[in-house]
C-alpha cells in the first residue's frame, strides 16, 4: 500500500489493528520486516503502523538524500495521510535516533516514544568502525554481503532470516548508504532536555557497548524509564515477547 509523499516520493506502509497508534521505525537495510513480531502482537491492542524508509524494502529509490530529518518529515506526512493527530513512536537502533529527531521537530504530534537499543549520538570507536564498514559496503554495492550479516544477526529463525534478507535486498544501495552515514555525524544530545514526552528505553544486558547510550538517555531525558532485557542488540526479533510486554504496559500506563 504505497502513498505519495509531498515531493513525489513513494512510501510503502502497512497498518494493522485499532486503537492508540504506534509508528515503528527500522534501522538500515532490514526494513519494517524487522518488526514482524511487534506488528503481529501489538496490533491486538493498538493501531500499528510500519513503513519502509525511502530506498529500503518496498519503498523505491529516493533522489533526495536520506537524513533523519527527512525520515521524521515522512512520518509526519504519513500521520497526516492516515488522519492521525498524535502517535507513539518506536525506533530500533538508528530508528531510535529518528524517534528523537521526530520528538524535537514535531513534538505536538507525539504521545511518547519507545527507543530500543538506540542512541542520541555515536561516540564509541567500536560502533563507529562497524558503521563505517557498513557504509563502505553499501557504497561499493556489496549489499548482499552486508545484508547477510545484518539479517543473520537479527534473526531468531531461518524463516526470519529469509524474510529480512529478501526484503532488504529490494532496497537501493545509495539510500541504504545514506541512512548508515547519518549516524556518523548525528547528535541531539544537547537537546534531550527539551523532550517532555514519556520515553521507554529498552536495552540488552549483553549489549555492553550501548550501556553508555542507555545511561546518557536515561539521565538526559526528563521523563524516561529504563528497562533491561537479557539480550544483545537485536531485541525486536530475539526478545519479542518481553519487548511487546514492556511496550504494552508502558503505553497503557499513560492512557
Amino acid at each position: 500500500m504505497p502513498i505519495i509523499d509531498n515531493d513525489g516520493s513513494n512510501l510503502y506502509y502497512t497498518v494493522k489493528g485499532k486503537g492508540i497508534p504506534i509508528v515503528l521505525i527500522h534501522p538500515p537495510f532490514i526494513t519494517s520486516a524487522s518488526f514482524k513480531y511487534q506488528i503481529e502482537e501489538l496490533s491486538k491492542n493498538f493501531k500499528v503502523i510500519a513503513f519502509d524508509i525511502r530506498g529500503h524494502g518496498r519503498s523505491p529509490f529516493s533522489e533526495v538524500s536520506i537524513t533523519y530529518r527527512l525520515i521524521a518529515k515522512d512520518i509526519k506526512h504519513l500521520l497526516d495521510h492516515l488522519g492521525i493527530e498524535k502517535a507513539y513512536l518506536c525506533g530500533y537502533s538508528t530508528g531510535g535516533s529518528v524517534c528523537l529527531e521526530f520528538l524535537l521537530e514535531y513534538s505536538d504530534r507525539a504521545l511518547g516514544a519507545i527507543i530500543v537499543s538506540g542512541m542520541s549520538e555515536i561516540s564509541d570507536s567500536y560502533t563507529k568502525k562497524l558503521i563505517i564498514i557498513a557504509t563502505m559496503l553499501a557504497k561499493w554495492g556489496a549489499i548482499p554481503l552486508l545484508g547477510l550479516a545484518i539479517s543473520w544477526g537479527n534473526s531468531d529463525t531461518m524463516a526470519t532470516f529469509r524474510q529480512l534478507y529478501q526484503e532488504g535486498l529490494k532496497g537501493d544501495k545509495h539510500n541504504i548508504e545514506q541512512y548508515f552515514r547519518c549516524s556518523l555525524t548525528y547528535t541531539c544530545t544537547k537537546q534531550l532536555a527539551m523532550i517532555n514526552q514519556p520515553i521507554l528505553l529498552v536495552y540488552g544486558t549483553k549489549d555492553t557497548t550501548f550501556f553508555q547510550y542507555a545511561k546518557l538517555l536515561h539521565e538526559k531525558l526528563p521523563k524516561s524509564q529504563l528497562e533491561l532485557l537479557h539480550q544483545k542488540h537485536q531485541i525486536p526479533t530475539k526478545s519479542a515477547k518481553e519487548l511487546n510486554r514492556l511496550i504494552k504496559r508502558f503505553i497503557q500506563s499513560y492512557e
